[in-house]
């Protein structure tokens, strides 16, 4: 989601979704959530308010430093599992029950043309070797620019997770498909938020910084069109392989 527009987007059509799909668990990126930037305690609530049971991060989890405050004690709040041990607050791994069934959810970042952190490929390895002892169930938000680092890493853990789902370039992918030991894995799942945008931002800031080379304050206005964007994943509670992967792509206008 990026801004107010992506909330209330999310706020507009997530009950409907949810009502159609029977959908038992809700997961959102919520790294852009706040005025573009990071998220704040408030904004969290908001979200949990409209239905999401857990909010992943990404690289802009840090934007606004309310983020500080809150994220050390909310469970339903993630951060990439793949920074440095003891250096950074949260938690980048959980487990939540979806009606007495628990799910295990890692949220990682990418390292191509990412901020340099530890290797997400290890790291998954380690969390999925944690989980695995609790449930069958594990959830993976690769929160990554390089779409070969994205399926790479679908590959690795392919019959290790449940699904792995890309974010972060804000542009929904169509290569969603069911690897060939059980995995869901879509590259990225797009964004919510302003139709009319450049990744869900002003086009004209975007382009005086383009056509210039000078710096300019990304805005977010309220437009009134919005996309919501999305994938639902069909998984078998026994065996944990996914049985279907879905993207959504709604315009409202």
């Amino acid at each position: 989601m990026v801004g107010r527009p992506g909330r209330e987007c999310l706020k507009k059509m997530l009950a409907g979704i949810v009502r159609e799909w029977q959908v038992d668990l809700v997961i959102a990126n919520g790294e852009n959530a706040a005025g573009g930037f990071g998220i704040t305690a408030a904004v969290f609530r908001e979200l949990r308010a409209a239905g999401v049971d857990l909010v992943t991060g990404g690289n802009h989890i840090w934007d606004n430093k309310d983020v500080y405050t809150f994220i050390d004690v909310e469970t339903r709040l993630l951060r990439p599992a793949n920074y440095p041990a003891g250096t950074t607050p949260g938690r980048g791994a959980t487990i939540v029950r979806v009606k007495d069934q628990p799910v295990g959810v890692i949220n990682l970042s990418g390292r191509i043309f990412m901020p340099p952190i530890d290797c997400p490929f290890r790291r998954a390895e380690e969390e999925v070797y944690n989980l695995k002892s609790k449930t069958k169930i594990i959830l993976v938000d690769f929160h990554a620019e390089a779409t070969s680092e994205k399926q790479a890493l679908g590959w690795f853990l392919d019959g290790k997770v449940s699904a792995l789902i890309g974010t972060h370039t804000h542009a929904q992918t169509a290569d969603e498909r069911i690897l060939p030991q059980g995995t869901a894995y879509i590259s990225d799942a797009g964004f919510t938020g302003l139709y009319n945008s450049v990744l869900g931002v002003d086009p004209e800031a975007v382009l005086f910084k383009m056509l210039t080379g000078l710096p300019k304050r990304f805005t977010i206005s309220c437009g009134e069109e919005m996309q919501f964007n999305g994938v639902i994943v069909e998984i078998d509670r026994i065996t944990g392989k996914a049985r279907s992967i879905k993207r959504i792509l709604e315009v409202i206008r």
